[in-house]
C-alpha cells in the first residue's frame, strides 16, 4: 500500500494542506438548501472504489488525496469469527476477494434476508485466517489489473490508523445475520466508538439502530437509516421500505437522517429517462431528517437527460433550485468533490477561468444527430465558441454539412451517432432522427446570426466507405480526395467553400473568426493563396513525436494545428503510459494546438481520467492546449467557468494527475501488453502535390429516354442532397472497380 503513497503523495500532500484552509472560506458564502445550510458531504463508498478494489488501502488513499478536505470514507462492516470488524462490500467474501482460491473447501450456505446463499462468509474465519486473503475488484466491468497487488482485507482500526480520515462512516448491513452466529455488532460499534471518532453509523435494520440510539443520543455520532429497494422488507417491522418511507416521524425516533438510492429522489423510467423529482428531500427536511443519496458512479448507466455527464447528475441533487441532499455516496469521490466546490451555483455568465477555445464536432452531436439544425442550436445554447461544418459535396456541386458519407453511418435521414454502441452506450434515443441537415449556405447564415459564438470552422475531410457485402473499395488516397473531385468530377470543394463564405458576407466582416481545417496540405495551400482565413492543419493519425523541420513545413500553409488526444497521452489497454512533448514543441513555433475528440462517454477515456470528462479536459488544459473539439460543448463550457481554476491554490480534484499514475501501480504479471510506439511525423508526411485545376463536369449518363429525370425535391424546394450524393458515391465505386482499383477491405478518404 505504501507504494501508492510513494508515487502519488509527493504530488498531492502539499496541495491538501493548502486546500484545507482555503476551502473552508470558499464555500462559506454560498446558499445551500441542505438541512444544516452547509455544503453537502461527499462520502467515498469503500474509498475510490470506482478504480481500486473496494475498501483497499489504495482506494482509501486515492479518495482522501483527491477529495474535499472533509471527505468521509464509508466502510461496510462485517464481523469475523473472533469478532473483528472488517471493511468489506459484501457478506459473501468471494465477491470481492480471492478467498475461494485460498480456502477452496470452506464455503458454506446460510439464510440471509430470507434467502439461501452459498459462499465464503466472514463468520467462518478468524482475522488471522483472513490475513492470507487479498481484495479484488468486485465489479466485473471495472479495472481488474490491481487484483495482483496483494491488497489485504483491512479492519476498521487499520483504516483509521493508516488513513486518519477526516470523517468516518460505518455501515452495518447485516446485524441480524451476525446475531444468529452469536456475534454482537452492537458491542463492536460501541467499542469502536471509544477508540475512534465515528461520524455516522447507518443500517437498513430498524432493530439495530434502536438498540444503539440511547448510546449515541449525544456526542459526535449521527445515526442514519438506510433504505434498500422499495419492495425489500425490513426485518423488524416486516414492512417494505416503500411503506416505511411514508412514516418519517417514526424514523426520526431513532435516526437523524436517511440514506436512499438516488432513484427515490429522481425516478428513472425503463427507457432511462428521468421523471420529475419526488418530494422526499423536502418532506424529510420538514421532519428534521438529513437526506443522503447513494449509488453514484461515473461508470454506471446514467439517464439520457444527463448527456453522460456525472457532474450534471450531481448538480440535479445538490443545486436544482428546489432542494439539496445533505450528502452523496460515490464510488468516484473526485467528481462529487469537484461538483460541490467547483461547479455548483454557477451560471452561464460566470467569469471564464480557462483560456480554452471550444470547437464543436458536428454541433452538439452527443445530444442530437450531427450537423442538424438542432445540434447546432444546442451547441450555441451550450456555450460553444466555434461552430463547425464538415463539408461534403453533392454530385451537382452543392456543399453541405455532414460528418461522414459512410453509407453504414448516414442515410437520407439524419441519425444520431452511437460511437459506443458496442458497450450498450447509446445517445439520446428520443432524438435519434430529430433535426434537419443544412447546406453550407444555411449553416453560415445561422452562425452569422448567433451572436454568442466567435467564429466558424469549415472542415474539408470527406470520408467515404462503400461496402458491397464484406468488401470495401480502396484506391490511392490522394486520387480520391480534393484532387479527384476537381480533376475527375469537376467539383471544386475549395472554390465552393470560398464562394459560400463570400456570398454569406464573411469576407467583409471582422466579428466572426473563420477557420479552415484539413489534413491535406494542398487544400490549405489553396486557401492560403486566395484568402486570409485561419488555416488549421489536422494531424489525424496518432503520433509519438514531430520533427522541428516538419513544424516549419506546416507553418508554410497553416497557422494552427489539430492533433489527437492519444498524441499527447499515449496509452496501453486504456492506461496512460506517459506524456509526449508534442504540444510544447509545436507551440514553440507559435502555432496554437487544438485537440480532438472529447466525448462524455466514459469508454472514450483512459482509466487515469476516472471516467470523468472534466478530469480529462483538465489534464489536457494543463498540458498547454489552446482548444478542444468536442461532441458535448456544454461540458467544455462548464469546465471553462469552474471557479476552482480561479483559486489562488488549485484544489487536488482540479489538479492534473501524474502521467503513468495507474500503470506504475500494477504488479508486473497484471500489466497490459505493451503496444507498438506511434510513428514520428516527418516532412514527407505533410507534403502533398498542389490541387489540379477544376475540369469540366463529366457528361450525365443517358437514361435512354433522351432526358434525365430530376431528383426528388423536399418540401422546402431545395435539391435532395442525399439522393445525388449516393449516386455520386456509386459512380465512384463503379469507376474505381472498372479502372483497376483492386485493393479491398480498407477505408479511404474522398474530398
Amino acid at each position: 500500500m505504501w507504494r501508492f503513497r510513494d508515487v502519488f503523495l509527493l504530488i498531492m500532500l502539499c496541495l491538501l494542506a493548502v486546500s484545507v484552509a482555503a476551502q473552508g472560506t470558499r464555500r462559506g458564502g454560498r446558499q445551500w438548501q441542505t438541512l444544516s445550510g452547509n455544503a453537502p458531504l461527499v462520502i467515498a463508498r469503500g474509498g475510490f472504489s470506482g478504480v481500486f478494489p473496494y475498501s483497499s488501502g489504495y482506494a482509501y488513499e486515492l479518495a482522501l488525496l483527491t477529495g474535499l478536505p472533509n471527505l468521509h470514507i464509508w466502510c461496510d462492516v462485517q464481523l469475523t469469527k473472533d469478532g473483528a470488524g472488517i471493511c468489506f462490500p459484501d457478506i459473501r467474501l468471494q465477491n470481492a476477494s480471492d478467498i475461494k482460491y485460498v480456502y477452496g473447501n470452506k464455503s458454506n450456505t446460510y439464510t440471509i434476508d430470507g434467502k439461501q446463499e452459498q459462499g465464503w462468509f466472514s463468520v467462518d474465519f478468524t482475522l488471522k485466517d483472513l490475513k492470507l486473503v487479498n481484495m479484488n475488484q468486485g465489479i466485473h466491468n471495472r479495472v481488474p489489473h490491481f487484483d495482483g497487488n496483494n491488497l489485504p482485507i483491512l479492519t476498521v482500526d487499520d483504516v483509521v490508523r493508516l488513513t486518519k480520515p477526516p470523517g468516518l462512516w460505518l455501515n452495518i448491513p447485516h446485524d441480524a445475520f451476525f446475531s444468529q452466529h452469536n456475534l454482537s455488532m452492537r458491542s463492536f460499534i460501541i467499542s469502536a466508538s471509544r477508540r475512534m471518532i465515528v461520524n455516522y453509523i447507518s443500517s437498513p435494520e430498524v432493530g439495530f439502530l434502536r438498540s444503539i440510539v440511547s448510546r449515541f443520543r449525544t456526542g459526535p455520532t449521527k445515526l442514519v437509516f438506510q433504505f434498500l429497494g422499495p419492495d425489500d422488507v425490513e426485518p423488524l417491522t416486516n414492512q417494505t421500505y416503500r411503506l416505511l418511507m411514508k412514516n418519517l416521524t417514526f424514523i426520526k425516533t431513532f435516526a437523524t437522517g436517511i440514506i436512499v438510492p438516488k432513484s427515490y429522489i429522481w425516478p428513472v423510467d425503463n427507457s432511462l429517462y428521468l421523471h420529475n423529482y419526488t418530494s422526499l428531500v423536502l418532506d424529510s427536511h420538514e421532519a428534521g431528517l438529513e437526506v443522503f443519496a447513494s449509488d453514484f458512479a461515473n461508470d454506471a448507466s446514467l439517464p439520457y437527460n444527463y448527456s453522460y455527464d456525472p457532474v450534471v447528475e450531481y448538480l440535479s441533487f445538490i443545486d436544482n433550485g428546489q432542494f439539496s441532499v445533505d450528502g452523496v455516496l460515490s464510488d468516484f469521490p473526485i467528481t462529487a468533490s469537484a461538483t460541490i466546490d467547483c461547479f455548483s451555483h454557477m451560471g452561464k455568465n460566470d467569469t471564464v477561468q480557462a483560456k480554452l477555445l471550444i470547437i464543436s464536432s458536428e454541433g452538439a452531436s452527443g445530444d442530437y444527430p450531427g450537423c442538424t439544425d438542432e445540434a447546432y442550436a444546442k451547441a450555441v445554447s451550450d456555450g460553444v465558441d466555434i461552430l463547425d461544418c464538415p463539408v461534403q459535396m453533392t454530385n451537382d456541386g452543392i456543399p453541405f454539412c455532414l460528418g461522414s458519407i459512410d453509407l453504414k453511418e448516414k442515410t437520407n435521414t439524419a441519425a444520431i451517432s452511437n460511437p459506443y454502441s458496442i458497450y450498450s452506450m447509446f445517445r439520446n434515443p428520443a432524438a435519434k432522427h430529430v433535426g434537419n441537415l443544412m447546406q453550407l449556405s444555411d449553416f453560415l447564415a445561422f452562425a452569422h446570426n448567433a451572436s454568442s459564438i466567435s467564429g466558424v470552422l469549415i472542415s474539408i475531410e470527406l470520408q467515404l466507405t462503400i461496402q458491397i457485402k464484406t468488401w470495401t473499395v480502396k484506391t490511392d488516397v490522394h486520387d480520391l480526395n480534393a484532387a479527384y473531385l476537381a480533376e475527375k468530377q469537376g467539383l471544386g470543394v475549395a472554390d465552393a467553400v470560398l464562394d459560400a463564405l463570400s456570398k454569406a458576407g464573411y469576407n467583409n466582416q471582422t466579428a466572426k473568426r473563420i477557420m479552415i481545417t484539413s489534413s491535406d496540405s494542398a487544400v490549405l495551400s489553396k486557401f492560403k493563396s486566395t484568402s486570409n482565413y485561419e488555416l488549421v492543419y489536422l494531424i489525424d493519425e496518432i503520433i509519438s513525436d514531430i520533427l522541428n523541420t516538419t513544424i516549419l513545413e506546416i507553418r508554410k500553409f497553416a497557422s494552427s494545428v489539430v492533433i489527437r488526444k492519444a498524441s499527447i497521452f499515449p496509452s496501453d489497454d486504456a492506461f496512460i503510459t506517459g506524456k509526449t512533448s508534442i504540444i510544447p514543441k509545436i507551440k514553440a513555433f507559435d502555432l496554437p494546438v487544438y485537440v480532438k475528440l472529447f466525448r462524455n462517454e466514459f469508454r472514450s477515456q483512459p482509466y487515469d481520467f476516472f471516467s470523468d470528462a472534466y478530469v480529462e479536459i483538465n489534464a489536457h488544459y494543463f498540458a498547454g492546449i489552446d482548444g478542444v473539439i468536442t461532441d458535448y460543448p456544454a461540458t467544455a463550457a462548464r469546465f471553462k467557468r469552474n471557479r476552482c481554476l480561479g483559486y489562488k491554490d488549485t484544489p487536488p480534484y482540479m489538479m492534473p494527475l501524474q502521467a503513468r499514475l495507474l500503470i506504475d501501480l500494477i504488479s508486473p504479471t497484471y500489466l497490459p501488453p505493451a503496444e507498438a510506439p506511434s510513428p514520428i511525423l516527418t516532412d514527407n508526411d505533410v507534403a502533398e502535390p498542389p490541387l489540379p485545376p477544376v475540369t469540366g463536369r463529366p457528361s450525365t449518363v443517358n437514361t435512354g429516354s433522351g432526358s434525365t429525370a430530376p431528383g426528388p425535391t423536399p418540401r422546402n424546394g431545395q435539391p435532395a442532397l442525399f439522393a445525388s450524393t449516393i449516386l455520386h458515391v456509386l459512380a465512384i465505386l463503379l469507376s474505381t472497380l472498372i479502372c483497376g482499383g483492386q485493393n479491398i477491405n480498407t477505408l479511404y478518404t474522398i474530398l
